[in-house]
């Protein structure tokens, strides 16, 4: 075992980018990406978000975001709104286009989760899944660095 082994963020990314290219790969003949997945699967969760709290929830810049979002609703896979009240605010909802494309990718999700978690019991599935929400909150401590 060399010393990039034992290297916390090493160990994430190759982790997570596994799973991301080969995620990638199995929902691009669908027509989406991993981030399309991230904002219908948001939007499943929660419909009518601020692209602030959205880029907060799929960890998409807000730029990038908005090139996505562009993207997605001349797909037809979300619309924009105004917020009715606040007027000046922009809501995004999923369109039944959108939630249609979501439930032919959420097997595939599922799926993914499973094999990723495979020969973990359920507690320490939990376990992990908590450790990396406190290591993600952790990193706000570099803000002020």
């Amino acid at each position: 075992m060399g010393p990039l082994d034992t290297y916390l963020p090493y160990l994430l990314n190759r982790a997570g980018a596994r799973i991301a290219t080969a995620f990638s790969e199995e929902v691009r003949p669908l027509g989406a990406t991993l981030q399309i997945w991230r904002v219908l699967a948001a939007l499943r969760e929660q419909d009518g978000r601020r692209m602030g709290d959205l880029s907060n929830t799929t960890s998409i810049e807000v730029s990038t975001l908005t090139r996505l979002v562009d993207n997605m609703e001349q797909k037809g896979l979300v619309a924009r709104r105004r917020d009715a009240e606040d007027a000046r605010a922009v809501l995004l909802h999923i369109t039944s286009a959108g939630r249609r494309l979501a439930q032919r990718i959420l097997p595939i999700a599922e799926r993914y989760e499973a094999v990723a978690l495979a020969g973990f019991n359920a507690s320490e599935a939990e376990t992990l899944k908590a450790a990396l929400r406190r290591l993600y909150a952790n990193m706000d401590g570099l803000k002020g660095s």
